[in-house]
């Protein structure tokens, strides 16, 4: 094919591999390249505008619900790259394994919307593509990397891909030096070019596509007697390692709604929550929920302005947290479910779907941990309501007239077990050595813990270690990884199976 009887030698690569976890709450069943605007799928009109340009070798990095994509290469002869670790890599990762196909190439993010076609004409120097006429650019992230500039593209991208410092960045990374980019941006008019990265920025462009109904936010319509358009300010949070939630705002109002994660209905007990939520109502722990389903664990919380987690490292946080705790501990409330450490672990291994663990010497490790049973059914317990997921960012501070206050949140796995799990939960979690260990347990204490019940809390920090290792090794085979975390809670069980071992031989 040729353009003005010039030979056309373009390719394109097209990123679409990540979650689009800014596109909350309607990324959760549909990736962002595959929204609809004005009827037409986000990746298919960037296709046809590549085709109408002469360009037909076309690749697309794919990696969540990688599947929904797989009618592309029938229907417009692409070739689809997938890209394995989309969950802990960014996109720099993903246009490293298209590397090779780098010259005279357009890199093109998934979720663009172009008015214009931006692949003619053709052009024989690398560019980056801005947006104008607003406060001030705004980067659109279509770009061209003519053959000149290719190889030195794609030597940075592999050598920057090898190293884990960039895991976490976007590939432009390899297009600055010394703080500017080395290529000349294309400025183009703000109104012709649109990056989609929220669902406010689709109900702008498209206020009829089919993508903005969604059950979360007609919901949310209920709950405050108003209609979807009335949500705004809408953002993703930080996601957790349960659940995905965001931040939205309702007459001038801001809230968080939870929605759970993936395979969080074979983890959570959502009735369990509501009972928990019912029982530490009126003590000053955390808010009421102004919203709590049971059946599918979608919750709105009050928004709280200035928050901060705690410091694991910070030493007064450490105080008030742990103050904190032993007061919820002091209430001794009860509910009618149990947090079961032993059949936690057993139950999440069997979530593995007969896959055995990443872990050669797992039986060893599951064997020796189960052994350390015995030990702590002898020891001495004020079973009582326990956290069970008391970590650092759980302690939210936040600023009221009377100066900063403290509330605990997230009672997910909260039940009936030793309040002593708590401390080994927030340990762990912290990753923390075995110094910063029997420090935290001396704050709690206030310098008077027993011995035995210093190595009970040791062999908390085992059995809890290996369970959360199991939950990780379960929603790894979701796709969802945790790196140090998970490798982490898998030493703990072994080292502190050995602690546990030298103190009571």
């Amino acid at each position: 094919m040729s353009i003005n009887g010039k030979k056309n030698e373009r390719n394109a690569v097209i990123l679409a591999a990540g979650f689009g976890t800014r596109m909350v709450p309607i990324n959760l069943s549909t990736p962002k390249a595959l929204l609809k605007v004005k009827g037409e799928p986000l990746i298919e009109r960037s296709i046809k505008q590549l085709h109408n340009a002469g360009i037909e070798d076309i690749t697309v990095v794919v990696g969540f619900m990688k599947e929904a994509f797989e009618y592309l290469i029938d229907e417009y002869n692409v070739e689809l790259l997938v890209n394995e670790h989309y969950a802990v890599k960014n996109n720099l990762h993903s246009l490293a394994l298209a590397a090779d196909r780098i010259s005279d190439t357009f890199v093109i993010p998934s979720d663009v919307w172009c008015e214009e076609n931006p692949y003619i004409p053709e052009s024989e120097h690398s560019w980056y593509m801005i947006k104008v006429n607003c406060d001030e650019d705004e980067m659109i992230g279509i770009s061209f990397i003519s053959s000149d500039k290719a190889p030195e593209i794609r030597e940075k991208l592999i050598s920057f891909d090898k190293d884990e410092k960039y895991d976490n960045e976007f590939w432009e990374t390899v297009l600055y030096e010394n703080g500017k980019m080395n290529i000349p941006f294309l400025s183009v008019n703000a109104e012709k070019y649109v990056e989609i990265n929220t669902y406010e920025q689709l109900r702008e462009l498209d206020g009829d596509s089919l993508h903005l109904k969604n059950d979360a936010l007609d919901l949310i319509a209920k709950v405050f007697k108003t209609k979807p358009e009335a949500i705004h300010d809408i953002k993703v949070l930080k996601k957790g390692m349960t659940n995905r939630s965001f931040l939205f705002s309702v007459d001038g109002n801001k809230y968080i709604m939870r929605i759970p994660g993936e395979g969080t209905d074979k983890l959570i007990n959502r009735e369990n929550e509501a009972a928990v939520f019912k029982a530490i109502s009126g003590y000053g722990l955390c808010d009421d929920p102004v919203y709590i389903n049971p059946e599918n664990g979608y919750k709105i919380t009050k928004f709280l302005d200035g928050v901060r987690v705690c410091d694991c490292e910070n030493e007064n946080d450490l105080a008030v947290c742990m103050e904190k705790l032993r007061y919820f501990h002091s209430l001794k409330l009860s509910v009618p479910h149990t947090f079961d450490i032993f059949g936690q672990i057993e139950f999440y291994e069997s979530l593995w779907d007969s896959n055995p663990s990443v872990y050669k010497d797992y039986e060893t490790t599951k064997k020796n941990v189960l052994s350390l049973k015995s030990f702590i059914d002898s020891c001495q317990k004020d079973w009582c309501l326990t956290h069970i997921d008391a970590v650092p960012d759980n302690f939210l501070f936040y600023e009221t007239e009377n100066g900063e206050q403290l509330q605990l949140t997230d009672w997910e796995y909260s039940g009936m077990q030793d309040p002593h799990v708590d401390i080994a939960m927030f340990c762990i979690y912290s990753l923390y050595d075995k110094k910063q260990v029997d420090s935290l347990i001396d704050i709690y204490f206030e310098n008077n813990c027993p011995e035995t019940v210093r190595t009970k809390i040791y062999a908390y920090i085992a059995s809890c270690g290996l369970l959360w290792s199991n939950w990780c090794e379960f929603k790894r085979n979701l796709g969802v990884e945790f790196g140090e975390y998970s490798i982490r809670q898998y030493h703990y069980a072994k080292e502190y199976y050995k602690y546990v071992k030298e103190s009571i031989d």
